[in-house]
């Protein structure tokens, strides 16, 4: 029988990172809803009723391996790998002062986020593009006017915040545990209820969203999806 590899990925997480990709895996299977494999939910695994689980805890050469599998029947579950088919594009540029920004644009052509500054590298704006991509699907929406706070369950590194600017209008932020805010809806918003959309928009967009390097600044039209 032959075996082929549908998804594989590896790197370094935190202890608190380890926990929140785990709680995802739980709270999925507690729903009995497709479970996401990698942090984008671009791929996901819907295991049957019942599995059989294996635990495997392993020393050798100073390293540990601890390694959860868990195998099921093909034909009683199911696998995924366009879950999150994204309806939007980061197009990453470098402005007018030669700094590099990034923004995300809707199919029809409304940017929906961006990151609200500009870097002298351009792997730092990746980077900050990738940070959206991990961390916007799974984050908690906070409402500052009600001082609310995000639960401490659950989540992801990063939290959006609902607020009103000095012009009333509404509008939300991504805001990282460390404090940096790493993306923004970068208009105002007549409505709460508008601001809320466009935040879901990029929660749902942004993990799957592909990365276009623009050779310069082209126009693109504010606007909510």
């Amino acid at each position: 029988m032959s075996e082929e590899t549908i998804h594989e990925s590896k790197g370094s997480r935190s202890r608190q990172a380890l926990a929140t990709y785990f709680r995802r895996i739980a709270r999925a299977l507690g729903r009995g809803e497709p479970v996401p494999v990698d942090d984008a939910g671009t791929v996901t695994v819907d295991p049957a009723a019942e599995s059989e689980v294996e635990v495997e805890l392993d020393r050798e050469d100073g390293t540990v391996h601890f390694e959860v599998e868990v195998e099921f029947d093909e034909e009683e579950g199911a696998v995924d790998v366009d879950a999150a088919a994204s309806k939007a594009e980061f197009e990453l540029y470098a402005d007018n002062a030669g700094q590099w920004r990034w923004r995300l644009v809707h199919d029809n052509g409304n940017i929906i986020a961006d990151g609200g500054e500009g870097y002298s590298d351009k792997r730092d704006a990746r980077s900050g593009i990738e940070s959206v991509q991990r961390n916007a699907p799974g984050a908690h929406v906070v409402d500052e006017s009600r001082d609310e706070e995000p639960p401490e369950e659950g989540g992801s590194s990063a939290t959006f915040e609902l607020f009103r600017d000095k012009a009333d209008e509404h509008r939300w932020r991504l805001r990282h545990e460390n404090g940096n805010v790493i993306a923004d809806g970068g208009q105002g918003y007549a409505s709460k209820q508008k601001a809320k959309q466009g935040l879901n928009s990029v929660k749902s967009n942004a993990p799957g969203a592909p990365v276009e390097e623009l050779d310069g600044d082209g126009p693109a039209e504010d606007d909510e999806e």
